[in-house]
């Protein structure tokens, strides 16, 4: 959880920001999966295999929870090896379309993936206009992919068009130091501006892409538009080099599943600071709207710091009365 300390005390009236600084990366938008259950107003599932999804992929898409769930703060997309609707293999496709789409700005997932023969998890984004232009016209972002026997390795790559609509794409690879692996929660992050799409593991940058094309109009098109967020764990298919389902059997333990903590849209906005204000026998509180935070308060009674309080009513203004107790108040993001 990243969280910013923005402390004032009530009595002393002390302004926390005069004048914003310098732009910062702050969050947007995001689901941290802390309830109980897939939020139905964010995600979506795609289901069947839809002639193996344009890659020769060998699992059955549900919306089961036995293939998708949260729990302890935690979304867990599972595959799992049975026979389902003519298939061997059963998971899941996540994706936000009809509800989130965004152009520009950084998106970030923490996750960590599975082991094993036969597993292509990915983390990625589709052009909104892709009902309308199809694919590749409504151009592709894979944030990460991996293949599940190379444990060391993920990869990222734009997928484009030509002037005649021909699949093109550019791609990169990051390898993780030794000891580590995919297999760990790692931080997987695309920034995306106008005229350069970037990829970073943790904090490492590993890959740049300035240059694509695109049947739809000039560049920077297909990237110039809103895309939604897919997340799926497939079996099988062309990426992995079409492996058998007997091999991935004698290979592969099941069910195997990704694990995401968290995933979140940032934006370069103004800092995420308080800002307060006199009047008469009250403060006011405000910040900036488009930042996902909350308000906590904290008293010092008698000398002892009580716990941080959420103050649920608060949205992006708080009225404070100036009294005889000591008042600290803080912004949490998200």
């Amino acid at each position: 959880m990243r969280c910013l300390l923005a402390a004032i005390v009530v009595l002393a009236i002390l302004p926390l920001s005069s004048a914003y600084a310098a732009l910062t990366w702050n969050i947007v938008w995001s689901d941290e999966f802390n309830g109980s259950a897939i939020n139905p107003n964010v995600w979506t599932f795609e289901t069947g295999n839809n002639n193996g999804w344009g890659n020769s992929e060998l699992e059955y898409y549900t919306g089961r929870a036995q293939n998708a769930y949260v729990s302890n703060g935690l979304l867990h997309v599972v595959a799992r090896k049975e026979s389902y609707a003519g298939f061997s293999y059963t998971s899941a496709r996540l994706k936000s379309q009809g509800h989130l789409a965004k152009a520009y700005g950084r998106f970030e997932f923490r996750a960590k993936l599975p082991a094993g023969l036969g597993y292509w998890p990915a983390l990625w984004l589709l052009g909104s206009n892709i009902s309308t232009v199809g694919w590749p016209a409504c151009g592709e972002v894979d944030v990460m992919e991996n293949k599940g026997s190379l444990l060391d390795k993920v990869q990222g790559t734009i997928h484009y068009s030509s002037a005649s609509n021909q699949h093109l794409q550019a791609t990169g690879y990051y390898n993780f130091p030794n000891g580590d692996s995919v297999t760990n929660f790692h931080n997987y992050i695309l920034e995306w501006s106008t005229n350069s799409i970037r990829w970073y593991v943790d904090s490492q940058l590993y890959e740049t892409q300035t240059n694509w094309s695109s049947s739809t109009g000039p560049y920077p098109a297909p990237f110039n538009q809103p895309f939604f967020i897919v997340m799926n764990l497939a079996i099988g298919g062309g990426y992995l080099g079409n492996p058998a389902t007997n091999t991935i059997n004698a290979n592969t333990a099941f069910p195997g599943e990704i694990q995401v903590d968290y995933v979140r849209v940032l934006d370069l906005t103004e800092p995420l600071e308080i800002s307060a204000k006199q009047a008469g026998s009250m403060v006011a509180l405000s910040w900036p709207a488009n930042i996902v935070c909350h308000l906590q308060a904290q008293t010092n009674s008698s000398g002892s710091l009580g716990p941080w309080v959420d103050l649920s009513t608060a949205t992006n203004s708080y009225e404070a009365p100036i009294n005889s107790g000591a008042f600290f108040y803080r912004l949490e993001s998200p």
